[in-house]
């Protein structure tokens, strides 16, 4: 029996400009938010749609990529998995966020 994989498809377009964050060891991490569409009709028949928003995280060689050629409302396809993180805000609240680490990055529009 095969073991459950955690892997995420993804295609929209991007809900701001990318944030490049350089660490002291020079490596880089980029974040972005996606923005996804969905549609349906309710009860009445009425065209009801939805935005879903993402959180992606890139590493690795794939930043450059990012930093280089991808925009604000640019159309991309993404895969990756899932992740969870916590932190507390300035409050002293926990915080629990849901991310996407991206492994790989398809450009669909220029």
């Amino acid at each position: 029996m095969n073991a459950l994989r955690n892997k995420v498809q993804l295609i929209g377009r991007l809900g701001q400009e990318p944030e490049i964050i350089t660490f002291s060891d020079g490596n880089k991490m980029a974040k972005f938010s996606l923005a996804t569409d969905d549609s349906y009709k309710d009860k009445t028949g009425q065209k009801v749609e939805r935005t879903y928003w993402h959180n992606v995280v890139v590493k690795n060689g794939l930043v450059n990529v990012v930093e280089n050629y991808v925009v604000k409302g640019q159309e991309i396809a993404i895969e990756g998995k899932l992740t969870n993180r916590s932190y507390e805000d300035k409050d002293g609240n926990t915080r629990y966020v849901t991310e996407v680490l991206c492994n790989e990055l398809l450009m669909l529009s220029k």
